[in-house]
């Protein structure tokens, strides 16, 4: 079951559907569609072709370069996108620190960074999270102390997701410690080849390098990169969640997902138990997916959209989980760490090469963000009304 379309969204669908099928490189999809690591030189060339069509950063405005669609039409694009395997664009760039540029930048940073950020050609990450404050974000240490046109920034951050690649960073920092944690905080736009910042690896169980810490010592950053007023970078912070809320569903994802399902059945012998498994998860995706579009069609109509978007990453993230998990006993013996030959080929089949580390990495679906415990007791609170 699919959620109905106006004759408008239909013609948009089709339209995203024939520019994939005639530009998506087929290796680059499948590369997607197993969960293997996509390059930074891949992902330049794809940002590069939606550039090209005007569609890299369909949510910033027509005038930064976007499409001006709505919210559903948004949603639209991104499932056709990940239906067909294509990779999504690098998120910190395109999806936060971009639209705080356009919302808080001055022209010299728009013309600066936003046209950039659409070719592909700057890549950004993330610099919140420090040994010390994570969940309690607003008690972060990374001080900054301005003289004249420069802050000299000393700190260090961690769990930087993708900084071994970013050409920059985006911060939040501690520019006065003498007023209420919130207050006190900047958002700076740092340069990574500045002198004085490190980058270090911080491996997972599988060796794979997921996350980074950055180090800052003795860091000088012009005033002119800071984003919005000294000690307003918390309402910059807290600006870029808006309407991205209601885009948690994981519903592209979900059906991803799904995809290897279909083909892991298709190719073993799954008795009637796994085969209803997959059944009832393909009706907790439909029943997600038409609960994402009324959301989104309400916001599109004006409509003020509270606590409901914590139910919506609630259903999603342990969906996927709930996917994996059908996954990894439809693998069986393929989910260990087999190979053959001299170059290590995988020794079982191509849906199941990537089933493992799925398994592990989407755990973190139900942490970060807000942990299913918090979810549930917001959408108790504010929703149901408990």
């Amino acid at each position: 079951m699919r959620s109905q379309l106006s004759a408008q969204e239909q013609a948009l669908v089709d339209d995203v559907t024939t520019f994939l099928r005639e530009h998506l490189p087929e290796d680059l999809a499948n590369r997607v569609k197993r969960g293997k690591r996509v390059p930074r030189s891949d992902l330049a060339h794809w940002t590069k072709l939606l550039n090209d069509r005007g569609w890299a950063a369909p949510h910033w405005p027509i005038a930064h370069g976007g499409t001006g669609w709505s919210l559903t039409q948004r949603q639209l694009f991104d499932n056709a996108c990940r239906a067909a395997h294509a990779p999504p664009l690098s998120g910190f760039g395109f999806n936060m620190v971009g639209p705080a540029i356009i919302r808080f930048g001055t022209p010299e940073q728009q013309a600066r960074f936003l046209p950039a950020i659409r070719r592909g050609d700057l890549w950004w990450c993330q610099g919140y999270s420090e040994p010390e404050a994570g969940s309690d974000l607003a008690s972060l240490r990374t001080r900054a102390v301005r003289t004249g046109d420069t802050y000299r920034v000393n700190g260090r951050k961690i769990w930087t997701t993708g900084a071994e690649e970013a050409d920059w960073i985006f911060c939040l920092v501690r520019t006065d410690a003498e007023v209420q944690p919130q207050r006190g905080i900047s958002f700076l736009l740092m340069d990574l080849t500045s002198p004085g910042i490190e980058v270090t690896p911080l491996l997972a169980f599988n060796s794979k390098r997921l996350w980074n810490q950055v180090f800052f010592r003795d860091v000088d950053v012009p005033v002119e990169q800071r984003l919005g007023g000294e000690n307003q970078g918390w309402s910059v912070a807290k600006a870029l969640l808006g309407d991205e809320r209601l885009l948690v569903s994981r519903v592209a994802e979900n059906r991803r997902i799904l995809s290897l399902v279909d083909e892991a059945l298709d190719a073993s012998d799954a008795g009637a138990e796994l085969q209803s498994q997959a059944n009832r998860l393909r009706i907790r995706l439909d029943a997600l997916e038409a609960t994402s579009q009324r959301l989104l069609r309400a916001a599109d109509g004006g409509a003020k959209i509270g606590a409901e978007p914590s139910l919506l990453k609630l259903l999603g993230s342990t969906l996927v989980q709930a996917q994996d998990e059908l996954l990894a006993d439809l693998a069986g013996q393929w989910l260990l760490p087999t190979d053959t030959g001299d170059r290590g080929e995988p020794a079982g089949p191509d849906w199941a090469e990537y089933v493992a580390s799925g398994l592990f990495h989407h755990r973190g679906y139900t942490i970060a963000g807000g942990t299913t415990e918090v979810q549930k007791n917001i959408i108790a609170r504010e929703v149901l009304g408990l």
